[in-house]
């Protein structure tokens, strides 16, 4: 099962993947995911669309062929060998900060059966320290208003707002996610 990058303690955390043993194992994201649910979990979250095997293998093969850019893992269940939570942190090369980089981390997903049971936060810790070993001189995140506790809670403070520009494809579901999500109501200068 090739994994996306190296499962070495430089970038799995041991103390999450203490933390979560022995019902649950942290690794990078593998090839095998797609049978495993890696999908359904991310549609807890938002929109995936239709996706078939080929297609997931092709793009976990151009993820791969750019080592220390992507950095996706995942939860597996060992009960029921199924992936049940999944992160991303992407690692951004500036020019500012002397060539620094900056970890953005995406696509935070808890499937809805394992929820309150501390995942989410230990995707963030097992993604920060992603971020400190690759690295990175921040990590960033968007989040909707009614995340923010939760990622303050993470260790993560109020930066600023999210600026979105869209294709008209996807303009009417960015529309209504924020409309959902209570971003309309959102008081600007």
């Amino acid at each position: 099962m090739p994994l996306l990058f190296p499962a070495t303690e430089s970038f799995i955390s041991p103390a999450v993947a203490a933390a979560v043993a022995p019902a649950y194992i942290l690794r990078p994201l593998s090839s095998s995911d797609y049978a495993a649910g890696v999908l359904d979990v991310l549609k807890d979250l938002t929109t995936v669309g239709d996706i078939s095997e080929d297609k997931f293998l092709a793009h976990f093969e151009f993820m791969k062929a750019r080592p220390g850019e992507y950095f996706m893992v995942v939860f597996e269940k060992m009960e029921t060998r199924k992936v049940v939570a999944v992160g991303t942190l992407l690692v951004e090369r500036k020019f500012i900060h002397e060539c620094g980089l900056v970890g953005h981390i995406e696509d935070i997903a808890v499937a809805k059966s394992e929820q309150g049971k501390h995942l989410g936060k230990h995707l963030i810790e097992a993604l920060d320290h992603i971020g400190k070993a690759s690295g990175c001189y921040k990590n960033i995140l968007d989040c909707s208003p009614h995340n923010e506790k939760f990622y303050e809670k993470c260790g993560y403070t109020n930066g600023g707002f999210e600026m979105v520009s869209t294709t008209s494809k996807r303009r009417k579901d960015i529309t209504n996610l924020n409309r959902s999500n209570g971003f309309d109501r959102l008081q600007h200068d």
